[in-house]
């Protein structure tokens, strides 16, 4: 099994307006537009047990690995690039450039007693 699944839009239109890319058309409930500067880093190897995360690269690129069970795998995207993590897998971001992502969730990440939907490496001992 992958931990990670490149994917393709649903959708792409170019004209002599420009392009409209049509990411998804269910299945989310949850939409973040995220920015993030050259050299920061997110995620910090968390992950999610309700939720499957997509996303969709606009600009810039991101080195991202993913770990479950010993397994780990390390990939570079960039504008245009689209990409599921899958439940349980832990996954880290570095940023190689400032970039620009849309990141959509299966679920939503804040649940309804307040606890979120997201695990560390201090959370593993559940």
């Amino acid at each position: 099994m992958a931990l990670i699944d490149v994917l393709k839009p649903d959708f792409v239109f170019n004209d002599d307006r420009g392009s409209l890319v049509q990411i998804v058309h269910g299945g989310c409930e949850q939409v973040n537009a995220v920015f993030t500067k050259k050299g920061a880093v997110r995620g910090n190897s968390h992950y999610h047990r309700l939720n499957e995360e997509i996303f969709f690269i606009i600009s810039g690129s991101v080195a991202v690995t993913a770990e479950l069970g010993g397994e780990r795998e390390e990939y570079v995207f960039s504008s245009g690039d689209m990409f599921r993590v899958n439940r349980n897998v832990r996954h880290s971001f570095v940023y190689l450039e400032d970039t620009y992502l849309v990141g959509l969730y299966s679920g939503r990440v804040e649940l309804p007693d307040g606890s979120k939907d997201i695990y560390t490496d201090e959370a593993k001992k559940d």
